[in-house]
């Protein structure tokens, strides 16, 4: 029987890459690479408060909508897109933000995306809730469709008022004077 040896050295070294070989292990690596971790200051924010009332809003309004004879008018096409788009891109965004994904994408100024993408969903949600509500009137003798549309009009006016006061924080999150905006948006 082999005794155990009395010194033992753990060095560790970069794994020799073959020249044929093309990509190897670079997604095991890439994979590897990547700690999720829960930001929880974020969740606690202000932004983040406005982010679920767009995320939750924004849903309500296009599900009244899209559940709705919104074929009839071709303006709820333009609300149903702005709408779905906004609210796919808006949860993608909390996401990446609330698990800490914009430290690992230091390339992009967190701050300045953030406040742009905001600024223009605002804009994009404000037209199409001026246009939802300008339709509400031609279902007014349908009390279902009616109810629906003006609903979906109603929450339309919370994502968009949402949308505006989360341009303002990331503005002062941008500018540096976010206070409780800077924790969760910038680099860690």
């Amino acid at each position: 029987m082999a005794e155990f040896p009395s010194k033992v050295t753990t060095e560790t070294s970069a794994a020799k890459s073959d020249g044929g070989q093309q990509g190897g292990n670079s997604l095991r690596g890439l994979v590897a690479g990547v700690t999720i971790r829960m930001d929880q200051s974020f969740i606690r924010s202000i932004p983040a408060m406005l982010m679920l009332v767009e995320i939750v809003s924004g849903l309500l309004q296009w599900t009244l909508i899209a559940s709705a004879y919104s074929w009839a008018l071709a303006v709820y096409g333009w609300v149903m897109f702005v709408a779905v788009t906004l609210w796919l891109l808006t949860t993608l965004l909390f996401c990446l933000i609330l698990f800490g994904f914009q430290s690992k994408l230091i390339c992009v100024p967190w701050p300045l995306t953030v406040m742009s993408y905001q600024a223009v969903a605002a804009i994009l949600c404000l037209t199409a809730f001026l246009a939802n509500a300008a339709s509400v009137n031609q279902y007014q003798l349908s009390g279902f469709l009616h109810g629906h549309f003006g609903a979906a009009a109603f929450f339309g006016a919370v994502t968009t008022v949402a949308y505006g006061a989360s341009t303002y924080f990331s503005y002062l999150d941008w500018r540096g004077d976010g206070g409780n905006a800077a924790s969760g948006t910038g680099p860690s």
